[in-house]
């Protein structure tokens, strides 16, 4: 999974291409138990490029984005958003494939 690096390279991810965000950050305990499936899940939707979002050093985009829950995830698809799975909530693999298959 790439980690997110500027705002500018944000912007440019979302206009062009299939790119999944995942927001997330160090200290999320939720976060941390779907990591482990991460890597089986992002070779299974190869279409999107998954980007790590920090949470933590990206607050103002997850203010613009009305992310204030984590882990979430945004889908974008040549600069329209796809779909969204924000929420406070634990996730499951299967809840995060099925809002992936959601998007396509």
């Amino acid at each position: 999974m790439k980690e997110l690096e500027s705002m500018e390279q944000f912007e440019q991810m979302r206009s062009e291409g299939k790119y999944l965000f995942m927001f997330s950050a160090d200290w999320c305990p939720d976060c941390r138990v779907i990591e482990p499936v991460l890597p089986d899940i992002e070779k299974k939707f190869t279409e999107f490029t998954f980007v790590h979002v920090d949470r933590d050093k990206f607050i103002e985009l997850c203010q613009q984005l009305d992310v204030y829950g984590i882990p979430s995830f945004i889908g974008f698809g040549n600069g329209k958003e796809l779909g969204r799975f924000v929420s406070k909530d634990r996730k499951t693999p299967e809840e995060i494939e099925g809002f992936i298959v959601g998007l396509q």
